[in-house]
């Protein structure tokens, strides 16, 4: 059930807004112009944050808990595009596109209360026209998001299978991983289909891949978490 709060209860601009990655050259006191307009959210285990093809400004911003974003074909078909965590900013395409056009991918919460913050487009660009300098910083982050999504298409043309789960793997340590006595504990919360569906393949082909890194000594499957004992050799694997 989600659980919308009033926007003057929002945290002090020391949090959330601080962190995220659009944000990080703004001062408290500028943030603090912010916070009058933000409004929150709490969502639910696959509950939708906000679907593909609505047609809102918002963007929003992740206070706790991670959100996928996914789309869906005709035929209901579903591709996982991309993990997101803390800090992160989602649905930014609708507010800095000039014609507005409908959302592309839905976004849906993949824990339990997660939290969500979000900034109307009138709002924001309103603050933007007193602060412009951060709108270079927007641009900077913007372009980084570009330039991912560039290397993943590259890579589906360019890189087999094993290849791309190798770098999955990597990018989901870097992220998520937690040190333990083995290795690295990758904790992704994704079925079997959803890590298909991030790396770009079938289940089949992946699961193929997995159990011959495991058979390598490289990794051990434990639920929906990856043990990473040798990322050497997944950092090998993924430049082949």
């Amino acid at each position: 059930m989600t659980s919308v709060a009033k926007p003057n209860e929002m945290p002090d601009p020391d949090t959330t807004l601080l962190h995220t990655a659009l944000f990080t050259q703004v001062s408290p006191e500028q943030a603090k112009e912010l916070l009058p307009h933000l409004k929150r959210g709490v969502f639910s285990k696959n509950e939708f944050i906000f679907r593909e093809g609505d047609d809102d400004q918002r963007m929003y911003l992740l206070e706790g808990g991670r959100v996928k974003l996914i789309r869906e074909s005709h035929d209901s078909r579903v591709q996982l595009l991309s993990i997101h965590a803390y800090g992160e900013v989602l649905g930014e395409i609708p507010v800095f596109d000039p014609s507005g056009g409908p959302r592309t991918a839905s976004a849906v919460a993949m824990t339990n209360s997660t939290r969500v913050s979000w900034l109307e487009r009138e709002a924001l660009f309103s603050w933007l026209d007193k602060y412009p300098r951060v709108a270079v910083d927007m641009l900077q982050v913007l372009a980084n998001r570009m330039r991912a999504n560039n290397e993943r298409i590259s890579d589906l043309v360019f890189m087999d299978v094993p290849a791309r789960l190798a770098k999955t793997l990597l990018s989901l340590a870097t992220r998520f991983g937690e040190p333990v006595e083995a290795g690295l504990k990758v904790p992704h919360d994704l079925t079997q289909e959803e890590l298909a569906q991030l790396v770009g393949s079938s289940r089949e082909t992946v699961n193929k891949a997995l159990m011959d890194f495991s058979n390598r000594g490289w990794i051990a499957r434990e639920g929906r978490s990856i043990i990473i004992y040798k990322p050497g050799m997944l950092i090998r694997r993924s430049r082949r």
